[in-house]
């Protein structure tokens, strides 16, 4: 194999994830990573799952990045009454034209925040399906497709389970990621209460990556030089999950699609044109986690997905470095 490594220039990746993670900082406090997690995605052009207590701030950090991209922003809050129609749009009748106009719903948008997606009913969650994963919508037979990029960010609450619907697995696999923000230390605790003191910074954040910058962003990307060992290496892992004793449900092909085109991601974000093995075990648990259905018995012990996705990465060999073909 010809590496081609050398051709690729990823310094505009790595500008880029610097000013989004910038402008993002003015609202939120910390977070790199998680910050560096969701550029991770939006240049894959995948979809992301926050899960994490209530006050948190995943809703502000959803608007933060939807501020930070010159795209346009739409959001959905779901309750159990909402509508595939009130997501997808619908066909009305023109009395002027005295014809079937079809009226867009909020899913026509780059950037679409599903706050809550949990308080939606299974027949609501559904209809995110084909536009998670074909980027269209069907609606009265007719398909429309979807702006690019297109990202969805869900958010859900662990812990509130009355009137919530949880989410199957088909629909946790159209994730990419899955990520959670987690307590703020005191010192960042402290620096919220003064950023927002009078004012919110939310409301003064500008736009600092273009929609056209952010598609160019997305295919230099895929273009990131992976070794063959390093796929072997996802792939061994997404193959072990599968045969886990605590496992039910292993990771899909379309986790190990997603595992190698993140892992590309995220070494353009960190200026390299190449993917390492650290890339890999850095993104397995917010990869794949979400992904597996773990044995009642290994639930009942204490172990999660995550516990048992860190195991796996920990039993599979790390590629070393040797003459390439």
């Amino acid at each position: 194999m010809t590496d081609t490594s050398e051709r690729i220039d990823v310094a505009p990746v790595k500008a880029a994830a610097e000013k989004f993670i910038t402008n993002v900082s003015k609202v939120i406090v910390g977070k790199r990573e998680t910050m560096e997690m969701v550029l991770v995605a939006l240049l894959c052009e995948g979809h992301i799952l926050l899960e994490d207590f209530p006050g948190m701030g995943k809703t502000m950090l959803a608007k933060a990045v939807a501020k930070s991209l010159g795209c346009r922003f739409s959001r959905i809050q779901c309750t159990p009454d909402l509508l595939p129609s009130d997501v997808t749009g619908i066909h009305f009748f023109n009395q002027k034209t005295c014809d079937f106009e079809f009226r867009p719903g909020p899913v026509n948008a780059n950037i679409l925040l599903v706050d809550e997606i949990n308080r939606a009913t299974p027949r609501t969650q559904s209809c995110l399906l084909e536009c998670m994963q074909e980027q269209q919508v069907t609606v009265d037979l007719e398909t429309v497709p979807l702006p690019r990029p297109f990202l969805v960010l869900a958010t859900q609450n662990p812990v509130e389970l009355e009137g919530t619907f949880p989410l199957p697995e088909a629909q946790l696999d159209r994730f990419l990621l899955k990520l959670k923000l987690g307590y703020p230390s005191a010192d960042e605790e402290k620096a919220i209460l003064v950023r927002f003191d009078q004012t919110n910074p939310l409301d003064t954040l500008t736009s600092v990556i273009e929609n056209k910058e952010l598609l160019a962003l997305q295919t230099l990307v895929r273009r990131v030089y992976i070794e063959e060992s390093v796929r072997d290496y996802a792939v061994a892992i997404t193959r072990a999950t599968r045969q886990h004793p605590s496992i039910d449900l292993g990771a899909s092909p379309r986790a190990s699609l997603g595992l190698q085109v993140a892992a590309q991601a995220l070494a353009g974000v960190k200026g390299r044109n190449f993917v390492i093995p650290d890339d890999i075990k850095y993104l397995a648990v917010s990869a794949l986690a979400h992904r597996l259905m773990a044995k009642r018995e290994a639930r009942l012990k204490g172990k999660t997905v995550e516990n048992i996705v860190a195991e796996v990465v920990g039993s599979i060999p790390v590629p070393v470095e040797g003459k390439r073909k």
